[in-house]
């Protein structure tokens, strides 16, 4: 018998024949085109997916990338000139010419935004009837309108242009055309309605997917449908900043100084009607909000309410949510609701008159806020960024704390509430004179008791400075009982204050006791 030798292992790498899907794969690759094009078609072919040879196949690598946005291109005045001719002209006429140029070129970005928007977004919307006309009509506005506003302007700035590109004189061009601005009062008044619709309109799942793919667009440069509607009111705060960087640049003695300074006063005029037209149409659109429990919440100071001075909101002392309305002659504290998916501001017990409003500015860490019954004995943090509003009126006697997020918002929160308390109650109140306070009480801070007579009420043992109302009131500046002394008249008030430097520390310390003794009881 013979013996067959041992077979080695072989490290080769054999394709087993169960794995050989389609006698296509067995077509050795050929350079040939029309071949390979053949060998690819026999391949298709013995695929078991019942698809056609011509059939597009799924991709096998990554989905392609989404197209980039359309980006707008950016030029400056001395690109457009060439090396010879930019040397001819000084750096301060260079910088004017910039000026206007960037004046130039955004008239014409701002035209094709408002064709953009009225051809990608309305027309589109309106055809598919995916809003009413009435709804477009009351989120757009009357944008064709202002297209043709603009494209004058730009005929003007365009007919005054030289050969060599530079622009003369545009002062008395400006000062024809911006009272033409005006036309935007209604655009403007109207626009925290439109926004509260669109947002509204946005719940629909129809106008949500085509906004989207308007966004997934390049024509859109990232941009949302708000951000074009904007695009207007972000143009007007401009001109005044475009102008004067004009003026800047404008020789003393060049025939546009002043031409250009008249038009900076005429802007600035248009602004300001603009801004009151737009603050007495957002004050009665959060007037027509408010939802009143009960009947007697009804202020009828509010039919008097011109201007929304400020609104935001802020937390109470027990950490509800609370947003509150500050108007020329009330201050309203709502809280917000939903009614048929429209959005309302339930008012909050009753509204505060100006003319009695008093404010409190507390420090850090003089309020524990919360109100919950783990917090009252634990060792948390103190709020921070509080301040206190009360009626002095003893028929409506109410006080709330109220907390916002950072010291900006507080700042402008107590900026807005002096302003509007000073017109009701001016500074001029006359008032009795006194000495002025001692350095001991300008370290030690108010209490919160005493923290309203410093901003509003003066205490009536200590006499205040005729000069000013918010003169520190604390009973170390009053006439404080001393063993020495305990007349209230200013003479002894005064030889009181003189006499303390000469105390002893212990003296002084029993006079300070005294002293918040008697700010507790207040």
């Amino acid at each position: 018998m013979q013996l067959l030798p041992p077979v080695e292992p072989s490290n080769k790498r054999v394709r087993p024949l169960g794995r050989v899907t389609s006698l296509a794969n067995l077509i050795s690759p050929v350079k040939n085109g029309a071949v390979r094009r053949f060998g690819q078609t026999i391949q298709a072919s013995f695929r078991g997916d019942g698809k056609s040879p011509g059939a597009p196949q799924k991709p096998c690598g990554k989905v392609p990338a989404p197209t980039p946005p359309k980006r707008r291109n950016s030029i400056l005045w001395s690109e457009t000139l060439d090396i010879h001719q930019k040397g001819t002209f000084s750096t301060k006429e260079i910088k004017r010419q910039e000026a206007i140029f960037e004046l130039s070129r955004g008239e014409q970005d701002l035209i094709e935004d408002l064709q953009l928007a009225r051809k990608a977004y309305h027309d589109p919307m309106l055809k598919l009837s995916i809003m009413s006309e009435v709804e477009l009509t009351h989120i757009f506005g009357n944008l064709d309108a202002y297209i043709p506003l603009h494209e004058e302007l730009l005929a003007q700035l365009s007919k005054a242009t030289r050969p060599d590109g530079t622009v003369g004189q545009i002062g008395q061009i400006v000062i024809n055309w911006l009272p033409r601005l005006d036309a935007y009062k209604n655009y403007c008044s109207n626009q925290l309605a439109a926004k509260a619709l669109l947002d509204q309109k946005k719940q629909d799942p129809r106008v949500q997917d085509f906004l989207q793919r308007c966004l997934e667009s390049p024509f859109s440069r990232k941009l949302d449908l708000w951000s074009f509607l904007d695009i207007p009111r972000s143009r007007l705060v401009k001109y005044p900043l475009l102008l004067k960087e004009i003026l800047r640049h404008t020789p003393v003695d060049h025939p546009d100084k002043g031409s250009l300074e008249e038009a900076i006063t005429i802007i600035h005029g248009v602004l300001s009607d603009i801004n009151v037209k737009k603050g007495e149409s957002e004050c009665q659109y959060y007037i027509e909000k408010l939802e009143y429990l009960e009947e007697r919440q009804k202020d009828p100071l509010m039919e008097q309410c011109r201007s929304l001075l400020c609104h935001g909101e802020l937390r109470n002392k027990s950490g509800t949510k609370l947003h509150v309305f500050l108007f020329t002659e009330l201050l309203v504290l709502t809280r917000p609701v939903t009614r048929n998916e429209r959005q309302c501001f339930q008012v909050y017990r009753q509204p505060i008159p100006v003319h009695d409003l008093v404010l409190e500015d507390l420090q850090d860490g003089d309020v524990r806020m919360g109100g919950s019954f783990r917090g009252a004995f634990s060792n948390a943090d103190k709020a921070k960024n509080i301040f206190r509003v009360r009626s002095q009126d003893p028929s409506h006697s109410q006080s709330h704390t109220l907390q916002v997020n950072d010291i900006f918002q507080k700042q402008q929160w107590l900026n807005c509430l002096r302003s509007a308390i000073s017109v009701h109650r001016p500074f001029s109140e006359p008032s009795s004179p006194s000495l002025p306070p001692t350095d001991a009480c300008h370290k030690r801070r108010p209490s919160s008791a005493s923290a309203v007579i410093h901003l509003e009420e003066p205490d009536e043992n200590c006499l205040q400075p005729a000069t000013s109302r918010s003169a520190p009131s604390s009973p170390c500046s009053s006439s404080t009982p001393s063993p020495t002394s305990a007349s209230p008249s200013s003479r002894s008030s005064s030889s009181s204050l003189l006499s303390m430097s000469h105390k002893s520390k212990k003296d002084k310390k029993l006079i300070c006791s005294l002293g918040k003794r008697k700010e507790t009881m207040v």
